[in-house]
């Protein structure tokens, strides 16, 4: 019973650690677009759809799907 209790809370405080990592890796993101934008239009306009995918997703308060769309945009930028 104990170990059901922990993964609820657990569970619980991951939660509002996702909503917050979510704004810093827009904004990331932004910073790295503004600095030194992608070369091929292709990747600059897949970022930039997976940007406001991210975006759309923390606001609708599914915020682990967000952080894993902003970290794919991301990962475009730092190839």
């Amino acid at each position: 019973m104990r170990r059901i209790a922990i993964f609820f809370v657990t569970a619980l405080l991951s939660t509002p650690l996702f909503a917050m990592h979510c704004p810093a890796d827009m904004e990331r993101i932004d910073a790295l677009l503004e600095s030194n934008p992608p070369s091929d239009p292709a990747v600059l306009e897949r970022v930039q759809e997976l940007r406001a995918e991210g975006e759309s997703l923390h606001k609708a308060g599914k915020h682990s799907e967000s952080v894993e769309v902003l970290g794919e945009a991301l990962t475009l930028l730092e190839e």
